[in-house]
């Protein structure tokens, strides 16, 4: 009895390592919500799949709901690109990856007009032997396009912190050279004093001030 939990700890543990492998390699990383106008846009979409030796086909739309608007087709991929005619034409580019992971397409010269919501639809059908089920998710991202680039909060801060650290760099330079010439001012006055004194000493007594040698 005592060898089934360790059976069933080594059981776990397997499965834990054996889910690993069977999972694919793949991180959803939100995308950017904020573009420069004149710039391009890369609209991030990932759908990671949790079995990667399972093949499937994968369909892609993509949609843009301007503010108070609703949401109008601008890109699709089914086994092949297509591109909707409307305000996005010739603007559109794909970045998608080829084991349909990354499904992500790249605004090209952004106006604030392109400002709004997008979609991104993915529709996975899996080819087992037996069945062939369909899973769907959805991505929302929502694009706000500026005049100008901002100054980032964090490149604000981290100048602040480096001009701080200057400064403390500084003081702490000139408090060491401030301690270093007192020490050394300190030292000269000793030895001067010193030397003042053994000045001050009667000639027979410096004879008598000499160390004897031993034979």
């Amino acid at each position: 009895m005592a060898a089934l939990p360790r059976l069933l700890c080594a059981s776990s543990v397997v499965l834990v390592v054996w889910a690993g492998f069977c999972s694919a390699v793949c991180v959803e990383v939100p995308s950017e919500t904020e573009a420069v106008q004149g710039t391009h846009m890369k609209l991030l979409c990932i759908s990671c799949m949790k079995r990667e030796e399972v093949t499937a086909t994968t369909v892609v739309e993509w949609f843009y709901r301007p503010e108070g608007g609703k949401d109008e087709p601008i890109y699709e991929y089914r086994k092949t690109n297509h591109e909707f005619p409307g305000r996005f034409s010739g603007r559109l580019q794909w970045n998608g990856s080829k084991d349909m992971q990354d499904v992500s397409i790249t605004v090209l010269n952004v106006t604030l007009n392109d400002s709004g919501i997008y979609t991104c639809n993915i529709t996975r059908e899996f080819e087992f032997e037996i069945h062939r089920p369909l899973f769907t998710s959805s991505r929302l991202i929502h694009l706000t396009v500026v005049e100008e680039a901002g100054e980032d909060f964090t490149s604000v801060i981290s100048e602040i912190m480096m001009y701080i650290l200057l400064v403390f760099l500084t003081l702490w330079l000139l408090i060491e050279m401030v301690y270093c010439y007192r020490k050394v001012s300190k030292a000269e006055e000793a030895a001067q004093e010193n030397a003042t004194d053994y000045l001050a000493i009667p000639s027979e007594n410096k004879e008598n001030c000499a160390v004897p040698v031993e034979e």
